[in-house]
This record gives C-alpha cells, structure tokens and sequence, in this order.
C-alpha cells in the first residue's frame, strides 16, 4: 500500500479492470477480523501482462484506488535501488497460508527487455507460488520495498525463478506512482537523450552496436570509449544507449519500434544500475552518489573503498567525462575497487591523456592479462593432470553413460594453444578477447565434468576391489570345505570366468558384478549338501 487510498499491484490479480471489487488487508489488525475495503483500477494506471516483439515479458503492473482510505502507518514507499547480487524478502500469500509467510530470495540480474529482474528463491520451498503476486520485495540490507513480485516458475530443467519488476519499471509503466518513489534517478540529466538526438545522422551505428553489445554482457566486465567533447555524433549516440537502457527512461515507443532501428543498436532495459556525469565532480561525490544507488549505509569513520568492499551487492555502472572530474587519479583509485569487487564499468574519456592511458592499463589491460592466467593455469590443469587422472581411471575401469570427453580436451588444447603468451612477445595480447569468457566457461564446465566422471570412475573401481575381495573369499571358504570332494567344473569355470573378467582392462564392473554372484551363489548352493556331514553353511 503506497498511500491510505492507494494500493500497487499485478494486472494479472485483477479479473476485470472495469469492475470494482475488494481488497483485503490480512494482518492489519489484531484478532479475526480481516479489515477489506472496495477497491478498483485507478484510471489509466493498469498495463497488462503482455509479450513485446522479442516475445519477452512486459508490463503486469496495476494502481488500485481503494474506496475508503486505510491508516497512513500501514504504507510504504518504493525506492530505487541497484539491482544485482542483492538478498531479498517477500510476504505472500499462498493457498496454505491464509495468514501469509515469507519467502526469501536472492536478485540474480535483469531478464527480458522491460527492465524485470529475475530472482532466485533461497531454497526450493520458497518459489514464488500463487497467493504472492502483487507482494512488495524489500531489500534485506536496507530494509527497503524496492520492487513487486510478478510471478514464480519451473523450467523444463527443474530450476526455479521467481520475478520482480523494479521500483523504476513500475514507474516507466505508472507515471503516478513517481509521486511515491524515493531516490535519485539513475541517469543523470545531461546523460539523457534530447529531442535532436533522435535524427539519423546522430547515430554512429557501430559505436551504438558496440555499446549494446556490452549493456548486453558481451563478456568484458570494463569498457573504455572514447568521445571527444566536440563529436555531437558519438555525444548522442552514448545519450541515446544510456536511455535506453534504463529501465525509468525507456519508453514503450522506445521498444516497438526495435526493429526499426539498425540491427544490435537497441538495449534492453535494465543494462546499466547508474550513469554519472563526472565533470567537475569529486571522487568523493562520485562514490557517494555509487553509494546511495547500493544501498550503502552511511559511516563518517569508513573510507568508501570499505563501504564498498563490505558488500555483495553490485551494479553496473556508466561513467562519462572520468577525465573531466575534479581528481582523475583518486577517482581511478574508486573504479578500482569497484572493479575488484565485480562490478561491471562503462567509463567514457574525452581524450587520450595520461588518465585514459593509466585507466586503460589498469581496469583492462593488466586484469585482462592476469584473467587470461588464470585460464591458462586452468587449461593446463585440465589438459596435465585431470586429463592423466581421467585416462588412467578410464583404463582400469569402463563406465556406462559417461559422456567422451576426447572432442573436449582437443579443444582445450588448442585453447591453451591460443592464450598461453607465445615466447618472446611482450605486452601484446592483454586486451579484451572476444572469446575469453566463453573459454572460461568452457573451462569451467569442463573442469567439473571431468571431476565428477573421476569421482564415478574411482567408484567403479572400490566396487571391482570389492568384488576380487569377495570372489577370493568365497574361493577359500569353498577350497575348506571341499577337500578330498570331486571337483565342480561348473564351479571352477564360474570363478574362471570371475577371474578373467577382472583382469581385463578396462574392468566392466557391472560384468563382474554379475559373474561373482552366480559363483557366490553357486558356492552357497552346495553348502545344504554338506550340513549333515559336520560341515558349516556359507551365508
């Protein structure tokens, strides 16, 4: 509830937006009577669940006008708040708790083109269920309400999301609800598109694909641009991506005419948490303003790189004119750490100076190196030992239903082929590469693939020792019991048999399996025979 006679909600929750129907306040006061007020949509401010052109979810937002207005204590506020790496609480209420309960969830990152954020439930009980819809979602470390839970889903795959649309996608869709929105906006004014930027002859197509690529994730956590202050093209055509890709100044016009526009130029809403002009401003006013968007809380004795390392929370942030501000070196000293924390960077230059040199070296070229490092340190775990492990494993023992990896690790040596610095070459190689974070998922995954078929493999093979303890076991039990007895050549050629099938390399362990039982059961079928002459029975 945003006022005593305002109530934000799901379209999807309100059957008939013409009619008018009641709102119930479960919790709002104390004994068995639940308070309910007549409610309906207010005015124009309902935009339905829909599906943009890309098919992405959109929209699903509603302002109810209640007919008499509750106690101003029982309202609350929506506040704009970055989005990412958050943890985060929602009441709702499903079939089974008519009284309401909690659900906890943790903020993965945006989803779709309307600016929706995706959210991960803390564990499998806490999916978003029917019943929770319309739910404000506060922020655990502000205690703030910062979005509205839309829905909860179960993929194909068994993984489970839950989604919010955040306080400045409820604004974009219900101008109204502004008037109950605190925090700053995430684009600064001189950073927003004006009329005259929408001319053709404004737009550097290549340059407005590149930055959609990144406020995309096209892989490279910092990107530094260059835009001179008297090239009116670059000018707005970095106004034209930041706007669009906030979810508050997005319009709908913005998202129908996508294909209109050149091919890879328009981003999703939702790319970037907080765009700064920086000119003329300190780092300190700088890192305050980064600050505010995070939810940091306020501490006079903590320097902010503190603040900011304190934190899981991030953001992706857009800083424009970095050589223009108040103290270059000591805000490059900010990006820094905001950097080391995982946060994602668009720092734009006006020229190349002594700080873009420095910048560039030290957000891209020097952390690109030691990533590239790390890959090949990685790759060449993969391809020496766990590859040496895996061959011998999968020598002694044969594994059903595990996938080859021989196509996996050619590829990973012709990727360790690719980023192992060549000899002799000196500072090359350290920018961005294109597939680089593709490798290292490639890498990753392919690390935990082998691992985890070693683990099944080392398995295998306890079970074949198992089985040559058993099998000899019982071979002795049945050498004592049949001393000075004719001889079972059935029986000898079922341990024979056992035998061989264990010497083979690789060991079909469930062949063994198989062949050391019928011996064992063979074994415990003579032993009846011999009870009556003093003998003991094998079990």
């Amino acid at each position: 509830m945003l006022s005593p006679d305002r109530v934000l909600t799901c379209a999807h929750v309100v059957e008939d937006r013409t009619a008018s129907f009641t709102a119930e306040f479960v919790g709002a006061a104390l004994g068995s009577t639940v308070p309910s007020v007549t409610a309906w949509v207010d005015g124009d401010a309902y935009v339905p669940n829909a599906l943009d052109a890309d098919g992405d979810p959109s929209g699903d937002v509603a302002l109810l006008k209640l007919e008499h207005p509750r106690p101003a204590e029982e309202t609350t506020l929506l506040h704009r708040l970055s989005a990412p790496n958050r943890t985060v609480q929602m009441y709702g209420f499903p079939y089974e708790h008519n009284g309401g309960i909690w659900f906890r969830a943790a903020v993965v990152g945006r989803c779709g083109r309307d600016g929706q954020v995706q959210l991960v439930p803390e564990t499998p009980g806490e999916l978003a269920a029917p019943g929770c819809s319309g739910s404000g979602v506060m922020d655990t470390q502000t205690g703030k309400v910062i979005g509205l839970v839309l829905s909860g889903m179960t993929d194909q795959q068994g993984n489970l999301f839950s989604f919010m649309s955040p306080a400045e996608t409820i604004v974009r869709h219900l101008p109204l609800v502004r008037r109950w929105t605190r925090g700053r906006t995430a684009v600064d004014d001189r950073l927003r598109s004006t009329s005259e930027d929408v001319a053709e002859a404004l737009l550097d197509e290549s340059f407005a694909q590149r930055l959609t690529d990144w406020f995309q994730h096209d892989g490279q956590q910092v990107k530094i641009s260059l835009v001179p202050a008297g090239d009116a093209v670059r000018a707005a055509t970095l106004r034209r991506a930041i706007t669009l890709a906030d979810r508050e100044l997005r319009t709908p016009a913005s998202v129908d005419r996508t294909f209109l526009d050149p091919p890879g130029t328009v981003p999703s809403a939702g790319g970037h948490d907080l765009a700064v002009d920086a000119a003329g401003l300190t780092s300190v006013a700088i890192g305050e303003r980064i600050a505010e968007r995070m939810g940091l809380r306020q501490d006079p004795a903590g320097s902010m790189a503190e603040r900011i390392g304190a934190t899981d929370a991030t953001l992706t942030l857009v800083v424009v004119g970095v050589d223009e501000a108040a103290d270059p070196p000591a805000l490059l000293d900010l990006l820094k750490t905001l950097r080391a924390k995982g946060n994602r960077l668009l720092l734009i230059f006006r020229a190349v100076d002594a700080t873009y040199r420095r910048a560039l070296y030290e957000l891209v070229v020097e952390p690109e190196r030691a990533r590239r490092a790390r890959l090949v340190e990685r790759l060449e775990k993969i391809t020496g030992p766990l590859a040496q492990a895996l061959h011998a494993r999968m020598t002694a023992v044969r594994a059903e239903g595990v996938r080859p990896l021989d196509a996996d690790l050619v590829r990973a040596h012709a990727a360790l082929a690719a980023f192992r610095p060549r000899q002799g070459a000196h500072g090359g190689g350290g920018g961005p590469h294109p597939d680089l974070a593709r490798y290292e998922w490639f890498a990753e995954r392919l690390a935990a693939r082998m691992t985890e078929t070693i683990h099944t493999l080392d398995t295998l093979r306890d079970r074949r020792d198992e089985l040559d303890g058993r099998l000899r076991g019982y071979h002795v039990m049945h050498l004592d019991a049949v001393r000075g007895e004719e001889e079972d050549l059935t029986l000898d050629a079922l341990r024979l048999r056992a035998h061989e099938l264990l010497r083979n390399r690789p060991c079909d362990v469930r062949a063994v399996e198989a062949a050391v039982e019928a011996y064992i059961h063979r074994v415990e079928s003579r032993a009846p025979r011999r009870q009556g002459r003093g003998g003991a029975c094998a079990s």
